[in-house]
């Protein structure tokens, strides 16, 4: 039953409740009375006229002790005495009573509430709030006296005071003293405007759970009462453009010819919620010993339907601290960026085009029917860039034919570049993909919107764009697990890398997840600066979070290496094999914090421009990143590398065959297209955000979602002015190379677990520096001071890289022995010394 048909039979239900039901002789049932003091009651509160007439009252009463106040001040002030007053003998004595004998100057504010009290009572048509207004005139009342006793003590203007402001001064001066009386009067305003206004929200943007209630939309297509979908102008079809709306699912079924055979569509045609098929129009005047085109083949333009968006922000929940444990606690405040950041560009639906769509698939059967190619079905898919034909070749008819007519159907269609797919995976079809006259734009709004994107369960989910049907693409990143981005300049790539980096922004919390953003061209990455105590990650001693120096972007490489080997650890220890494993044990306090385990957030490591580091560094930055590929998935760290110069010095061998989720946006050449995708297809490509993203052997053709400087400048604004941690997430710091001398310690220097420190790597025959903050629990600044000072006295020997120190000392009792002769000779070195100085 529609929607207005059930509110009206509640409204007539409850209009019969009201005025009483008729019985079975036809008159009204006696509704019961209520008590006359009951009745009576209910009336005075919900009359009007009442309201009226006490609103009205309160602003004359307001005015009169408004006059009457002023007046005894001006009097009192000026002459002493209060002889005369423009309120006359009552106006006098309320002055009298209410200014000098007790409120002082907090009398006036009962005029003041009075009035507005008056008219909140008259305006809304009830009593808005009483409360409220009773707590502000109470406190001024009391306060503003207080306050006034302060500052006047002598006549006539100590009457501002009143008798109740000088009580209250005295009763604190002899309490706590002048000063601290002066400070008290100053905490009890802070006090009230805390709790009065709210100041505290000017801080902190608070979320309105109203303002982002999404709109319901009429799944079932039932139309409202009084309107006819037949007739209205949206659903017409036209001879020239047929517009259709995909928030319906009922579309327009097989078309009846008419006399003129154009194809219209009536109230009695069938619904079909599958496809709209269309069919050509014929032409009476062909020759017939011309090849004909198939005119009889209709055209299936295949449904897309618009996804239902969530515009309200999901609910973080969180746990109790004595059941499982909540790394979102860390930053409790934290709230996540709203949608209303994001733009719109255009609508979300694909609006269909009949005359271009007819025009199309009639030069396609053409071209195909000159070189003897039948085929037996066409059908259309309309994405927001390209439209896909998919055709079914009659028997017989081999692919290879087709597959080599691109660029002659290309010619026919005026095209800028078509794309042939033959045969389409999973399907008994080959595709065909046109470029649209009129391309739309995905916005990164309509993607964060999506169901799609909302109620994925994916560890790091990423919205890329939209698909040909217009349908939401959400990857996850840990399955991918790498990613690898080329393609010409000006083609999409820092776009693309913007939505990524925003999809990620809009769903994981600081606490899950961490940033490591290489940016050599020093501009694309440079808004992201304003989430550094949130969401980067840089090595201890870097000023900049974004890092743009080779020399940096080398040791953050071999920081992360260190990073990974000691994760690799902790899951050693915890007995699972990947970080999610290891997550779920710690949440659950399976894992004691005290052996060095903790909640281990993600980490994704973004390189916008790759072709330039391996000019400048080679082998330097080859190496770690490969060694990263292989082994980082596993403990959650991930790799995201764009760049525009797609070649095989570049892209070489070990790096494709560890990033096997490739983005290749338009490309110049073939050979560019091969060494990204291994196979063509990208030189295809229309450019501005039109993408492949090839998952092992599936490759995909989507939109890019694009997200402009001003919006991720706002997001990021947003985050940055929250509450973060005190500084960025500390990679493992990693000794310079480049020092030639190792630091030398003095015995009065040297830590207090040097001792333990050195037995430890000599028992377990393993210098590291997460050795020691594993076993002796210490920090990773001070575990590293004790590793250099092992080092300078020659138990473990240098840095090695992302391998362990080597431990030079063989067993315990060596070690005993090593440390007796290093005392003695410090002790000699000290005796010199001393005799030496006298």
């Amino acid at each position: 039953m529609p929607q207005s048909k059930s509110l009206k039979k509640n409204i007539l239900k409850k209009a019969d409740t009201t005025k009483g039901k008729k019985n079975s002789s036809g008159k009204k049932k006696p509704v019961k009375k209520a008590s006359g003091s009951k009745k009576q009651k209910n009336s005075f509160l919900h009359d009007e006229r009442y309201h009226l007439i006490g609103g009205i009252f309160l602003l004359i009463l307001s005015l009169y002790l408004l006059v009457s106040l002023g007046s005894y001040i001006y009097n009192y002030t000026g002459t002493g005495t209060n002889l005369s007053n423009a309120g006359g003998y009552f106006g006098r004595s309320l002055g009298n009573l209410l200014m000098h004998t007790t409120f002082g100057s907090g009398a006036l504010v009962i005029p003041v509430w009075a009035f507005i009290a008056g008219v909140l009572i008259i305006w809304p048509g009830k009593i808005s709030r009483p409360t409220t207004i009773i707590f502000h005139t109470l406190f001024w009342i009391i306060w503003l006296p207080s306050l006034m006793a302060f500052i006047f003590y002598t006549e006539p203007f100590v009457m501002f005071a009143g008798s109740l402001g000088t009580m209250i001064r005295d009763l604190l001066i002899s309490g706590v003293g002048k000063v601290f009386s002066i400070i008290i009067v100053a905490f009890l305003l802070i006090t009230y405007l805390i709790f009065g206004f709210n100041f505290h929200l000017l801080f902190r943007k608070k979320e309105n759970p109203q303002k982002k209630k999404s709109k319901k939309t009429n799944t079932n297509n039932i139309p409202e009462e009084g309107v006819d979908i037949f007739n209205t102008n949206e659903y017409a079809v036209d001879d020239s453009e047929l517009e259709t709306d995909f928030i319906n699912s009922t579309t327009v079924g097989p078309d009846k010819e008419n006399k003129n055979n154009e194809t219209t569509a009536t109230a009695e045609t069938p619904v079909d919620t599958k496809n709209i098929e269309l069919e050509a129009p014929a032409k009476e005047d062909q020759k017939k010993d011309k090849p004909e085109a198939k005119d009889d083949i209709n055209l299936t333009v295949e449904e897309v339907k618009e996804e239902e968006k969530v515009t309200t922000p999901r609910v973080q929940e969180h746990y109790g601290l004595d059941t499982k444990y909540d790394p979102r606690l860390d930053l409790p405040d934290f709230i996540f960026p709203e949608t209303e950041f994001l733009k719109a560009y255009g609508s979300d639906t694909v609006s269909i085009n009949k005359q271009e769509l007819e025009e199309n698939k009639n030069k396609i059967v053409k071209t195909l029917n000159n070189y003897s190619i039948k085929i037996d079905q066409i059908k259309a898919t309309i994405g927001p860039t390209i439209t896909l034909y998919e055709i079914v070749p009659a028997p017989g008819i081999r692919i290879s034919k087709i597959k080599n007519l691109e660029d002659d159907i290309a010619l026919s269609l005026s095209a800028l570049g078509i794309r042939i797919i033959a045969p389409i995976p999973g399907k008994g079809t080959i595709g065909i993909e046109v470029p649209n006259r009129k391309p739309q734009t995905v916005s990164m709004k309509s993607i964060i919107e999506s169901t799609r994107f909302q109620d994925n369960k994916f560890e790091l989910p990423i919205g890329l764009g939209k698909t040909i049907a217009n349908e939401s693409f959400v990857a996850d990143l840990t399955k991918m697990p790498h990613l690898l981005i080329a393609g010409a300049t000006g083609q999409g790539k820092s776009v693309g890398l913007n939505a990524i980096l925003t999809s990620l922004l809009y769903k994981k919390h600081p606490s899950e997840l961490k940033l490591i953003l290489v940016d050599p061209k020093k501009v694309e990455l440079t808004l992201f600066n304003r989430i550094e105590r949130h969401y980067l990650a840089k090595l201890p001693n870097s000023e900049e979070a974004i890092i743009t120096d080779t020399k940096k972007v080398v040791q953050t490489l071999n920081s992360l290496i260190i990073e990974m080997e000691n994760r690799y650890n902790l899951l050693k220890d915890a007995q699972v094999r990947n970080i999610k494993e290891y997550n779920a044990r710690f949440i659950q306090r399976k894992l004691n914090p005290e052996e060095g385990h903790s909640y281990l957030p993600y980490i994704v490591l973004v390189v916008d421009e790759f072709a330039d580091l391996i000019m400048t560094a080679g082998k330097e930055i080859e190496q770690p990143i490969t060694r990263l590929a292989q082994l980082a998935r596993a403990i959650g760290i991930h790799l995201i590398i764009a760049t525009q110069r797609p070649s095989v010095n570049i892209i070489t061998g070990t790096i494709k065959a560890n990033f096997p989720a490739r983005i290749a946006f338009r490309v110049v050449s073939k050979m560019d297209s091969r060494t990204i995708l291994d196979s063509g297809g990208a030189d295809q490509l229309v450019g501005r955000g039109d993408m492949l993203l090839s998952t092992g052997s599936d490759i995909t053709r989507l939109q890019c979602a694009f997200v402009d400087t001003p919006e991720v400048e706002t997001i990021t604004d947003f985050i940055g002015s929250q509450r973060g941690y005190p500084e960025a997430f500390a990679l493992p710091e990693v000794p310079d190379e480049e020092a030639d001398e190792i630091p030398e310690f003095s015995s009065e220097d040297r830590d207090p677990l040097f001792e333990d420190a050195a037995r430890m790597i000599v028992i377990n025959q393993h210098g590291s520096t997460s050795l020691l903050q594993r076993k002796l629990k210490l920090g990773y600044n001070r575990a590293g001071r004790l590793i250099d000072q092992l080092e300078a006295v020659g138990i473990v020997g240098p840095f090695e890289g992302s391998k362990a120190r080597e431990v030079k000392i063989g067993s315990e009792m060596a070690l005993e022995q090593f440390l007796k002769d290093l005392y003695a000779k410090e002790n000699s070195n000290k005796d010199s010394n001393s005799d030496y100085m006298f």
